[in-house]
């Protein structure tokens, strides 16, 4: 499908169905694909015709955005990451369910935050820029039971002075 909508005057193909923090398409139509084989598959259609590919849904982290990325996207789209007025905001998503996203701070320091990750994310695959990312990303099968074991040790801002560590 996305050589024929490139084919026919398109110029960025939007790719997900179903990857999105708040989206239950997969529950209640049945209907989804895994997010990057989506995207792998979309961009190698999409650039052999010139064309360009969105990837849209499963990234809340930087980490995600790098992968999106390596895989061949050309622009990403991160609303679970973004930046909503007040302490909280309420969202509806089409085919999703309401949600109370709690406000994560100025929207500078995401950005920093995710630009750090991209950086990081070019010097271990030896990317030189951006757009060679996908050149050099090499992506490998894991389990989620090795997910699990190998899971970075995370420790929230809240948790810090349970633990006496001063920043």
């Amino acid at each position: 499908m996305t050589e024929e909508l490139i084919l026919s005057g398109a110029d960025v193909v939007k790719v997900g169905i179903g990857p999105g923090s708040v989206c239950t398409t997969r529950k209640k139509a049945g209907v989804g694909y895994p997010q990057l084989s989506a995207v792998i598959e979309c961009a190698d259609a999409s650039h052999g015709l010139n064309g360009h590919v969105m990837s849209d849904g499963g990234c809340t982290n930087p980490g995600d955005v790098a992968k999106a990325f390596g895989a061949g996207a050309d622009f990403v789209m991160i609303g679970a990451m973004r930046k909503h007025r007040g302490s909280v905001a309420e969202y509806r998503a089409s085919e999703g369910r309401t949600i109370t996203i709690p406000y994560r701070g100025d929207v500078s320091k995401t950005v920093l935050d995710l630009l750090g990750g991209l950086r990081s994310a070019c010097t271990y695959t030896g990317a030189r820029r951006l757009k060679e990312l996908s050149k050099r990303a090499t992506f490998i099968r894991v389990t989620q039971q090795t997910n699990e074991q190998y899971a970075a040790f995370e420790v929230s801002p809240l948790e810090l002075p349970k633990l006496n560590v001063q920043i």
